[in-house]
Order: C-alpha cells, then sequence, then structure tokens
C-alpha cells in the first residue's frame, strides 16, 4: 500500500509542478490596429473607463479601480501622498479619478455642490500638471497623456463655467468674490465685448449644424462657448445697425498659486473669458500658449435662430412681419483695427445667402485676423432707388458710430460684396450719378418755379448720388447691371403682382404725383394720372427706365472691382450665355480688374469656385492696402473658366489672359478660350 502510494506521490508530483510553471507564465495575445487605437485613446471621458496611464500608477499603489470607486476619499489621498509616482503621474491621476467622480454624480438636472468641487478639484489637478510640473507643455507635445489631461481640463472648465453662469442672477453687479462648493470664486476678467450681459452661455461642443459646409476651430487651451446676447427691447433706440448677439468665448480657469505647493493648496479661482478674435494666446503661469476657439458656432446658431426665410419671404411681398429698412449686421463685435467686408444679399433672400461665404472667408486665418463682416439685411420688395439711399443711409449711419472720427483702419479700405440685386446695389454704391438720372422724372414745363424746387429737393436723394468715399475694393456675383429678360417672365410678372410696395414709398410716390402736377391740376403728362414706380421685381427687368440709365454710371477710380459670373448649361458663346437667371452681357462689366466665369446656377456664391475666389481677392486687397497708394491702374480685364467636370480643387482649369475672350466655345463644360480683338 505504501509503494502504491509512494509512486503516485512520484507520478503527480510532476504534473503539479509543471502546472506551477505554466501558471506563473506570462501570455499573449494580438489586437487589430483599430483596437489598439481605441485602446489607447479610452479615458474616463471617452470611453467611461480610466486611461491605462492611470490604471498603471494605481497599480504601482497597489490599488484597483473597484477599490477606488468603492472608498474614492481613500483612494486619492494614496496617490497623492505616493512616493512611488512621479509627479506627473499623480496629477494626471488625480485630474482623471476627481473627473470620473464628477461623472459619475452628474446626471441631475442642475448640478450639486459636490459635484461642480469634483470639476474643480480635476481641473486644479490638471492646470497642476500642465503648469507646475518640471517638464513645460512644449517638452511633452507628443505626450498621449498631456493630449488627455488638456481634455480633461477643457471638460471640466465647460462644466463649471456652465453652473457658474446659473449662480449669475444672484450676485451683486459690484461683486468681486464669492463663495461657490467651498471655493472662492473671484470676478471673472474679460476682454469679451458684448451690447448686455448673456443670457445664455452655450458650450459649443454640443452644438452640430446642418447647412455650414465646415466648421472652422482653433486648437488650444480653454473651453470653447456662444455667449447669447437678450434681443432688443421694445424701448431701445431705433438704430439701423445691429451689434452681434451671438459672440464667440473662451474660458480659461487659472488657480492660486505660485507653486506646485501651493496650487495643490489653494481653494481660490477665477475664470478668464477671452474673445478669440482679439486673442490668440492667453498667458498661464508665465507661460504663453495657445487659445482655443470656434468660430463657427455664434454664426451658426445665429442663422438658425433668425428665421430669415419666412421674414424674407413677407419683406418681398410687403406683408406684415417683414423687414421694414435696411439693418447693418455686425457679425463680430467692431473691431477699429480689423477691415470691413460688406454684403449685400439679393431679391427675395437674407443674409442666408452667404450662409457658407462668410464662414468659409473667416475660416481662412489670415483672413479673419484683418477682416469683419457686416451683412446688410433689407427688404427686397422695394425700388433699386429706394434701397440705394436707405442702404447708404445705414451704413452712414454705422459707420458714423463706431468711427465718429473717420480714422479707424475698419472705415478706410471698405470692401462691397454684392449678389444679384445686391451687386447692383453695390455698385451704385461706388458710383456717380451726376445729372444723368433726372430724365427718368416727366416733368411738365408748366410747372411753378416753387413746385420745381419741391420736387428737386424730394428726388435728388434718389437721383444723385456720389461713391462711397471709404470703399476702395468691390466684388460683384451675379448681378445683372443691365437687368435681365427673366424679370419680363410670365411667372415673375405675377409674383411682381403680389408685392406691396412699402407705405413709405407708396406715400412719397404720391407726394411726387402731386408735385408733378402743374396749377391746373394736370400732369405732367397731360393725362393728370399719378407716376408709375416699379417694384423690385420690375425694377430688374432689361427694360425698366431706371435699370437702363444707370448702367453705364461712372464707377469710382478708387475702387478696384471684380466679377464672379455664373455659366449655367453653357452652348454658343460666352457672350450668348447666362446663369440660368442673369446674361453674362448683364453681368459683365468692362474694366472690371479681374472677371471669373463659374459653372453654375445663379446661386454661384455658394461654389466653393467662388469662395476661393474671393478669398483672392480679399488677400490682393490685404496686400494693396498695406502698400503705399500707387497711381490709378489701367484697366484691364481677364476671364477665368472652370471646368465644372474636373475641377477637383483651388486651380483654375483654363487662364484667358490679360484680355477678354470673346468666343468660349461651351461643349459637356469642356470650355476653350480663343484670343479675341475686343471683349464681348
Amino acid at each position: 500500500m505504501r509503494s502504491r502510494t509512494w509512486w503516485l506521490v512520484r507520478l503527480v508530483a510532476p504534473i503539479l509542478l509543471l502546472c506551477l510553471q505554466a501558471c506563473a507564465m506570462v501570455g499573449v495575445s494580438r489586437l487589430k490596429p483599430h483596437d489598439v487605437v481605441a485602446e489607447s485613446r479610452a479615458d474616463v471621458l471617452g470611453s467611461g473607463r480610466l486611461s491605462d496611464s492611470t490604471v498603471q500608477a494605481l497599480n504601482v499603489v497597489a490599488l484597483t479601480t473597484k477599490q477606488c470607486t468603492q472608498s474614492f476619499d481613500a483612494c486619492t489621498e494614496i496617490v497623492g501622498r505616493s512616493g512611488g509616482l512621479d509627479e506627473e503621474q499623480r496629477l494626471s491621476a488625480l485630474s482623471e479619478l476627481w473627473l470620473g467622480h464628477a461623472l459619475h454624480d452628474d446626471h441631475a438636472a442642475t448640478m450639486d455642490n459636490a459635484t461642480l468641487g469634483a470639476y474643480l478639484q480635476s481641473a486644479r489637478y490638471a492646470y497642476a500638471y500642465l503648469f507646475y510640473t518640471q517638464r513645460t507643455p512644449a517638452q511633452r507635445v507628443f505626450d498621449q497623456r498631456q493630449a488627455r489631461v488638456i481634455a480633461f481640463y477643457d471638460y471640466a472648465v465647460e462644466r463649471v463655467v456652465g453652473r457658474w453662469f446659473q449662480e449669475l442672477p444672484r450676485l451683486n453687479t459690484d461683486w468681486s468674490q464669492t463663495s461657490l462648493a467651498g471655493w472662492t470664486v473671484l470676478r471673472p476678467n474679460t476682454d469679451l465685448h458684448l451690447r448686455a450681459t448673456p443670457t445664455e452661455l452655450i458650450p459649443a461642443s454640443a452644438l452640430r449644424f446642418k447647412g455650414l459646409r465646415n466648421v472652422y476651430r482653433r486648437d488650444g487651451f480653454g473651453s470653447d462657448f456662444v455667449a447669447v446676447a437678450p434681443p432688443s427691447t421694445p424701448d431701445a433706440p431705433n438704430v439701423p445697425w445691429r451689434e452681434p448677439r451671438y459672440a464667440a468665448m473662451t474660458g480659461v480657469l487659472v488657480f492660486g498659486g505660485q507653486t506646485l505647493d501651493e496650487v495643490l493648496a489653494t481653494r481660490q479661482v477665477q475664470l478668464l473669458v477671452r474673445d478669440p478674435y482679439r486673442d490668440a494666446d492667453v498667458t498661464i503661469a508665465g507661460r504663453s500658449v495657445p487659445l482655443g476657439a470656434n468660430f463657427t458656432a455664434p454664426y451658426g446658431l445665429w442663422l438658425a435662430r433668425s428665421g430669415f426665410a419666412m421674414q424674407s419671404i413677407r419683406s418681398l411681398l410687403g406683408r406684415q412681419g417683414g423687414l421694414a429698412e435696411p439693418r447693418v449686421l455686425l457679425m463680430q463685435p467692431y473691431d477699429p483695427n480689423r477691415l470691413t467686408v460688406v454684403m449685400l444679399h439679393g431679391l427675395a433672400s437674407s443674409p442666408e445667402a452667404w450662409v457658407n461665404v462668410a464662414n468659409e472667408v473667416l475660416g481662412d486665418e489670415t483672413l479673419r485676423h484683418n477682416y469683419q463682416v457686416w451683412q446688410v439685411y433689407y427688404p427686397t420688395n422695394a425700388p433699386i432707388a429706394v434701397n440705394l439711399r436707405q442702404i447708404r443711409q445705414a451704413l452712414d449711419a454705422t459707420i458714423r458710430h463706431f468711427d465718429p472720427n473717420g480714422t479707424a483702419r475698419a472705415t478706410r479700405h471698405m470692401m462691397l460684396v454684392g449678389h444679384s440685386m445686391g451687386g447692383v446695389i453695390a455698385r451704385l454704391l461706388v458710383s456717380s450719378s451726376g445729372d444723368k438720372l433726372w430724365s427718368l422724372v416727366p416733368e411738365s414745363r408748366e410747372l411753378s418755379a416753387a413746385k420745381r424746387a419741391r420736387l428737386h429737393r424730394q428726388l435728388a436723394p434718389y437721383l444723385q448720388f456720389s461713391p462711397m468715399p471709404q470703399v476702395d475694393e468691390a466684388v460683384f456675383l451675379s448681378s445683372p447691371h443691365r437687368g435681365t429678360p427673366m424679370a419680363r417672365h410670365r411667372l415673375a410678372r405675377w409674383v411682381a403682382e403680389l408685392i406691396r410696395l412699402p407705405f413709405s414709398v407708396i406715400k412719397d410716390v404720391a407726394s411726387i404725383s402731386d408735385l408733378l402736377k402743374d396749377d391746373s391740376g394736370q400732369g405732367g403728362t397731360g393725362k393728370g394720372a399719378p407716376i408709375h414706380v416699379s417694384n423690385s421685381v420690375g425694377n430688374l427687368s432689361d427694360t425698366d427706365p431706371f435699370i437702363v440709365a444707370t448702367a453705364n454710371l461712372p464707377i469710382s477710380p478708387q475702387v478696384h472691382y471684380h466679377s464672379i459670373i455664373g455659366l449655367y448649361k453653357p452652348h454658343g458663346t460666352l457672350a450668348q450665355s447666362s446663369d440660368g437667371v442673369v446674361p453674362y452681357a448683364s453681368a459683365h462689366l468692362a474694366g472690371a480688374e479681374s472677371e471669373v466665369v463659374i459653372p453654375s446656377w445663379h446661386s454661384v456664391q455658394e461654389t466653393p469656385a467662388a469662395i476661393l475666389e474671393l478669398r483672392r481677392i480679399l488677400r490682393l486687397h490685404l496686400a494693396r492696402v498695406g502698400q503705399k497708394k500707387a497711381p490709378a491702374p489701367v484697366r484691364t480685364s481677364s476671364v477665368t473658366t472652370l471646368d465644372a467636370r474636373r475641377w477637383r480643387g483651388p486651380a483654375l482649369i483654363t487662364s484667358c489672359g490679360a484680355g477678354a475672350c470673346a468666343n468660349l466655345q461651351c461643349r459637356k463644360l469642356r470650355l476653350t478660350c480663343r484670343k479675341a480683338a475686343s471683349s464681348p
């Protein structure tokens, strides 16, 4: 029996030894490439679990994720005083642990003080990691851990600022500091200029837009917000300009203390509120760091809430709820050092016509630093002459308000950009009428001198105008400078019959009709009938007297002007083509510094090619403004045509040189250019 047992032990012992050795061996498996990336980037924000670096830090101090969840205070105390971790490991782990703790409790409609305190702790540890460790942020530029810590900080700041914003109504207007969640909160330091205290503060990270081609951001430090000011009150002054209600804002939390130990011990915090259009960086702990920004979010939110689509139709038809007079809408808070681009939309339209243009143009870093955009929003039922006068008055009043001395860079080299009817108005804003339009008035020879004088005073603002002296560049997109036969189409005439002229126009027309009657009560035509004034649709006809009379008015020699023209279903020569609404012959302007023809429907401003061309013109204008004034250039023209089928980027497919091309053969959108002796 003992012999059998002995042999059994000798047999089993090696097997047990092998099992023990096998259990001690390291196993290995291979992950798929995308799983490797996902695992390396996983953290408490992205996946809801702690990152590998924080888990490893816990392993070093003999802790597990489960233990930290069950006894959070003890866990953070051990991590905070452990000598087994270097300061970067310790601070980044504590930032993520506190953020996870805050996220776990952040489920109520109103954030409680404990959750707010957890977010502040997370932000403080991230702040200490970034600015008070031995290595600088620049030295850790390739560390994935630093990218995660910045994300922890930004999210914590976003949540803290949102909660603080809810507390503002209970504070006095002159408060300097307050106590919240056991922290001393100093009054924010801000350079953001809004016309009123914001009523909303919306994290830009939470917004998603339809209809915008791109979202333009600047990577950097801080959390991005949209600050929303309240709408104007009924008793607000009736001024033609509107300062922006929606402004880009970047928030940064700074904590008290000059050393790492002081920062970790402090309970004092201050919010820096920065305008990212003014500030490209921010100084933290003696270091200049790039400031994050979202430039598209305020613009997109403004458009989404504007109600422009329905209001523009009411304005066209002259119905209640439409626009009564032009407004100059500032897209950013006024900056005297940025050049101003003024955009004018077309018929039955609104600032939505520029939905991607303004966003794409100011998405360019260089242009954003040098330009600001004003959009003119005007009622498109009024005749061109009326809108021309009122828009000029609105722009003049806006310029006087923001630059009363006329010395700011913003108003000395302005650029006009107009589409369709807006382009016609833009051209007239830089043109001289002289006495050429008085022939439009059917004046009777029997009028008394007094009536003639009164008539002249009443009509002069509409028939006599000079170029805006502040403008030295203009761009016209698909603009019917000589009208369009489409305005005589049956459908256009039907729409025109639905349009009601503004009451002010009807009143002026009646007054003018009375003045045109001679002392016997007869009208200038001898029939005593009131004069006829076309509405905006009729005004755009190629046979309308006003459009015919203004077609060849001289443009100011100080203005460099450019044309961007659509080409829809090309056939025959360029001179016989159109964009589906406006003939090329009407949109073409002799003497233009450049002309680009793009395969497009009438809404050419929406095409990427037109936006690229506008960017080119803006850069050209910027270079010109920086140079000494040169003699007036010799007017030359060039025509550039883009092949819609072959175009894949910013390159221009065909350039026709210095002279306009008279014979562009258009077949299947493959366009060729032949030299011609004269322009079309």
